[in-house]
């Protein structure tokens, strides 16, 4: 079950830290071509979800590989999941059902994370 959970947390880090970077880096009209939801925040507002996505890819690999503070993984896992609500609810108010599904996917993943590191596997 550990390298279950390693596996899923470095697929969920490879998705978070690649979708944060870009929403970190890229003006808000190039995101718009390929995440045509970003169109109903404020560019400021993409850079915080990126930034978050960012954040939480970080928190699912590091504290666990140093030893050092990794409760702060499952954390990390369940802030993803909180994310993932959000971008469901967004997906949904768009008509956006393809979308919801690949969310429903992420947050299934990180809830694995938030339960094996929280309760069966922690380090």
């Amino acid at each position: 079950m550990n390298i279950a959970l390693w596996v899923i947390q470095v697929i969920l880090a490879l998705a978070f830290a690649m979708s944060g970077i870009a929403k970190l880096s890229q003006p808000k009209e190039k995101l718009a071509e390929q995440m045509p939801w970003v169109n109903d925040f404020s560019q400021n507002t993409v850079r915080i979800i990126g930034a978050l996505e960012l954040l939480a890819a970080i928190g699912l690999i590091l504290p666990a590989v140093t030893g050092i503070l990794t409760f702060l993984t499952p954390l990390a896992a369940l802030g993803l999941v909180l994310v993932m609500l959000g971008a469901i609810v967004t997906h949904l108010g768009r008509n956006e059902y393809p979308m919801v599904g690949v969310n429903v996917v992420l947050l299934i993943l990180a809830l694995i994370v938030v339960y094996g590191r929280f309760v069966s596997h922690p380090f």
